[in-house]
């Protein structure tokens, strides 16, 4: 089991791919052709469901397809796990999100987030983003964990596990690339003069980014090189200077 630190979060959120239920999906929806197989035999995208979710102001039911276009949300210790086109999700308990349709029905130009947290791997491609109300992140390929801090101005935490991000908060921007969890703030007001600020990496597993890429055939960089790196959120697999990360170490309080 990797290390975490948690923040606000349970155990019991994090560790969520330990229930039999999932597992169980899961391997049915690897075994069964995946999404493609999916969409050509006119099944449920949604690889597990607990709780309650609503999508377009409707509760979801078994056998329903999410689709890019949806409004989803989710609530207290409900959670959602799906896959559209070559992008899988995890969204947590408390989230709100807008999944907003790309060139074609089963591609994703934009996630929304207006509350909550979402694991999730991306495919290859170009013109994605998630936004937040403090950061957006231009996607390529790449394994990301997201959370927004409602109790903090909408404060949004990015970790970008591998892979490669471009990233926008106010007039801030930076290039994250990444083999083992590069994090960020974004700040809802600047701290030492800046809106991209760095961050540890809090509350997400090795684990669980793996077993989303999985959905999608995708193996996350720590796993193609087979070892974990440090996991401080620097994004490398080998300790780093603090002044390594991309948005460096934090700024230091204006003179008086």
């Amino acid at each position: 089991m990797s290390d975490h630190i948690l923040r606000g979060r349970t155990e019991e959120e994090v560790l969520w791919f330990r229930r039999r239920g999932f597992l169980q999906a899961a391997a049915a929806w690897t075994s069964m052709g995946g999404f493609a197989a999916a969409w050509a035999q006119q099944r449920s995208n949604v690889v597990d469901l607990q709780g309650d979710a609503i999508v377009n102001g409707e509760r979801l039911r078994p056998g329903a397809f999410i689709q890019s276009g949806d409004q989803l949300a989710t609530g207290p210790n409900s959670t959602v796990v799906f896959v559209v086109g070559s992008s899988a999700f995890h969204v947590r308990q408390n989230s709100r999100l807008v999944v907003e349709r790309g060139a074609t029905l089963n591609s994703i130009s934009v996630l929304r987030m207006l509350t909550g947290a979402v694991v999730s791997v991306w495919g290859k491609g170009s013109s994605r983003q998630i936004t937040t109300p403090t950061l957006t992140a231009g996607i390529r390929g790449t394994g990301v964990y997201t959370e927004i801090f409602s109790a903090e101005a909408y404060r949004t935490y990015f970790c970008n596990c591998y892979g490669v991000v471009e990233l926008a908060s106010g007039g801030d921007r930076a290039t994250s690339r990444a083999d083992y969890h590069q994090s960020f703030w974004g700040e809802p007001q600047p701290k030492g003069g800046r809106l991209l600020t760095p961050a540890r990496a809090i509350n997400h597993t090795d684990e669980e980014v793996e077993y989303v890429a999985k959905l999608v055939n995708q193996q996350p960089n720590w796993v193609a090189m087979g070892r974990r790196g440090e996991k401080d959120g620097r994004g490398y697999m080998e300790p780093q200077p603090e002044y390594m990360h991309p948005v460096g170490p934090p700024a230091p309080a204006p003179a008086r």
